[in-house]
């Protein structure tokens, strides 16, 4: 066998390791979501005895799926719409309007990335209570601030890569700079956008800590929020739990596929001119 063989083989192997190890934390919690607590606790690796979808139905009643559900839905696609639109429209203006102004405008957002939401959560919070915006709207709100540095940093490379050419033909045209961008530049940015969607969406829809301090209110509590249900000061409900966790990954699982193709797309638009 040739050493070019022999190589893909390696490789072969070594995806298939790496596969393995990537997806056993997700044979663990499905496997173990059909288990008693019983069961978990003998073995936790060992496949089910059986299918037994008691646990999914429990922990949905547990968690009153449907509204919790809602909420986080509300919060997820209310919050990554509101980063997009004004993250894009930000970078746009950034990347068109050259100057020193517009330069140290852009560094101060990439340098927002650095600092730890731990750092301000206190001070913020406590504005925030202040103006009685502990709520859906203050949530939202801050999720725009804290999603729109790494937005707008990756929309500025993309947007940095499109000639201007195209704005000045639109212009020509009779458009002005709000079409420009919405009706030429926006389109074209397509593969940004939808990674930029998965990454707020994945980020917002799994956060506990600021819905912790925010909107910790009965009826208003997102998934992760109400998960902290199944785990009591004396016992915990793995077999609950594992169940919760598995319902609620389903619908970010299908969005990721859904949305799949853009993403290698997103990631390399803007690395080459």
């Amino acid at each position: 066998m040739s050493k070019k063989g022999k190589k893909r083989i390696g490789l072969g192997i070594l995806g298939l390791i790496l596969g393995i190890i990537w997806l056993s934390p997700f044979y663990m919690m499905i496997s173990n979501s059909f288990k008693t607590k019983k069961e978990i606790f003998e073995s936790p690796l060992k496949p089910p005895r059986g299918i037994n979808f008691s646990n999914y139905v429990e922990a949905a009643r547990d968690l009153n799926f449907g509204h919790t559900f809602m909420n986080s839905i509300l919060i997820t696609i209310i919050s990554v719409v509101i980063i997009i639109v004004f993250s894009s429209m930000a970078a746009y203006a950034l990347s068109r309007v050259r100057s020193k102004v517009s330069t140290v405008v852009f560094f101060i957002f990439v340098a927002a990335m650095l600092i730890p939401f731990q750092a301000v959560m206190i001070p913020l919070v406590s504005l925030f209570g202040k103006l009685g915006m502990l709520n859906r709207p203050g949530i939202i709100f801050l999720y725009l601030g804290f999603g729109s540095s790494l937005s707008i940093f990756l929309y500025h490379g993309t947007i940095s890569s499109i000639s201007k050419s195209l704005d000045e033909a639109a212009i020509i045209d009779g458009c002005n700079r709000f079409q420009v961008f919405w009706y030429v530049i926006f389109p074209i940015l397509k593969p940004i956008t939808v990674t930029i969607a998965i990454l707020n969406t994945i980020w917002i829809w799994n956060d506990y800590l600021l819905p912790s301090l925010v909107i910790n209110q009965p009826g208003m509590e997102t998934i992760p929020l109400k998960m902290f249900f199944f785990f009591g000061e004396y016992t915990k409900q793995w077999h609950l739990a594992l169940a919760g966790l598995t319902l609620a990954i389903i619908p970010v699982i299908i969005f990721y596929f859904v949305a799949q193709k853009h993403i290698i797309k997103g990631i390399t638009a803007g690395s080459v001119k």
